[in-house]
C-alpha cells in the first residue's frame, strides 16, 4: 500500500487546513489510518487515527476539540480538518496505515508512511 499526503502550507495563527491522503494499491478499508507529526529536533508525535469503518477516532490531547480526522473508503482518502491552529502545531504531517483492527498511538505500530506534508503556522 501507498499512502501520499497532500494539503499542507503556512498560515496564521487562528486558521484552518485540511490535510488529504490519497491510499493506494489496496483498499483504504483494510486499514487503520492515523495522522502524525514531526517538528523538528522531536520525536514524531501521533495527532489522531480513525478505525477501518471510521467508528472510532482517538486524538492527542493537545488537537482534542481543534483537529477532526475523517475517512472516506470509497475514494480511499482520509482527512485532517484543522481548525483555530497555533504556532505549536508546526510541523511536517505524516499520514500512516496500520494493519491490524485496531487504533494503535505508538508510531511503530504503523506499517506504511507517506512522505509528509509541511504545516507552518504563524503568530
Amino acid at each position: 500500500v501507498q499512502l501520499q499526503a497532500s494539503g499542507g502550507g503556512m498560515v496564521q495563527a487562528g486558521g484552518s487546513m485540511r490535510l488529504s491522503c490519497l491510499v493506494s494499491g489496496r483498499a483504504s478499508s483494510w486499514y487503520v489510518l492515523g495522522w502524525f507529526r514531526q517538528a523538528p529536533g522531536q520525536e514524531r508525535e501521533f495527532v489522531a487515527a480513525i478505525s477501518r469503518s471510521a467508528e472510532i477516532t482517538n486524538y492527542t490531547e493537545s488537537v482534542k476539540g481543534r483537529f477532526s480526522i475523517s475517512r472516506d473508503n470509497a475514494k480511499n482518502m482520509m482527512y485532517l480538518q484543522m481548525t483555530n491552529l497555533k504556532p505549536e502545531d508546526s510541523a511536517v504531517y505524516f499520514c500512516a496505515a496500520r494493519g491490524l483492527r485496531t487504533i494503535a498511538t505508538p508510531f511503530t505500530e504503523y506499517g506504511w508512511w507517506g512522505q509528509g506534508t509541511q504545516v507552518t503556522v504563524s503568530s
